[in-house]
């Protein structure tokens, strides 16, 4: 998902519908012919049971190309603003993301954040593979941010395999404030699956930041991006707020 900060809409569906397949198989083919990716590690992505695909986030075609590169049918989180247009753009928009997998949230912070992971549990439950960004958002200077601990929390929670993943080029797709995707070349590559069960329960937080930090460690190996030993957000505003987040450190989900 782009924004892991949000508030879900109740009642998603937990597996695509058939669309999806008639989508992917269409689109498929030809982003493979126009782009030609470079697409390693396939072979480790499970073909059945839950599994999240944990990737970097440069770009907002990530969220059609790791479906499209992937294996087996992927579903992922998409702003909510994808699905509530007017007009033939909306019906346009909302029809082309609910076809993709997509599945619709709000923006928001706290319990809204843990809204959002909990429709990523019900995905998981079902059997399917799930695609998070654990840095939360795109990364606007190409460097590879801390991972949030969320990601952690679902795979500790329902027995998911986490399967890494990097993607390099996507930013040269659609850069920042382009409207239009250029043809550019792009490498997706998938690595082994990592079971985080030896870090210890999701309750624990100890538990959550070393399996978050341990998937981060993974994705960079595939990437080989410049690591920003900092979360991708805006910095605290004032003196007070900068000190309570130096002396007692949030965790970001």
């Amino acid at each position: 998902m782009s924004e892991i900060e949000a508030d879900a809409v109740p009642s998603p569906p937990s597996k695509p519908g058939p669309v999806y397949g008639l989508v992917r198989g269409v689109l498929r083919p030809l982003v493979r012919l126009i782009f030609r990716p470079t697409i390693t590690g396939a072979e480790n992505v499970p073909r059945s049971g839950p599994v999240i695909l944990a990737s970097n986030h440069l770009s907002f075609v990530d969220s059609i190309v790791i479906p499209l590169a992937a294996p087996r049918p992927v579903q992922f989180l998409a702003k909510s603003h994808y699905f509530t247009g007017k007009g033939l753009k909306g019906w346009a928009s909302r029809t082309f993301f609910t076809a993709i997998g997509a599945v619709s949230v709000e923006r928001g912070a706290g319990a809204q954040a843990q809204a959002a992971l909990d429709q990523g549990r019900r995905i998981l439950d079902s059997g399917s593979a799930f695609a998070l960004y654990p840095e939360g958002t795109r990364s606007l200077d190409g460097r590879l941010y801390r991972g949030r601990t969320g990601i952690a929390w679902l795979a500790l929670t329902t027995g998911a395999a986490v399967v890494p993943v990097g993607l390099i080029g996507t930013q040269e797709i659609q850069p920042v404030g382009s409207s239009m995707p250029r043809v550019r070349p792009v490498t997706v590559r998938f690595g082994e699956p990592i079971d985080l069960s030896r870090h210890g329960a999701a309750t624990s937080g100890r538990a959550r930041r070393a399996a978050t930090d341990e998937i981060m460690a993974a994705i960079h190996a595939l990437t080989g991006q410049e690591l920003a030993n900092a979360y991708n957000e805006a910095p605290p505003q004032g003196a007070l707020a900068k000190i309570a987040d130096r002396v007692a450190p949030r965790e970001r989900v």
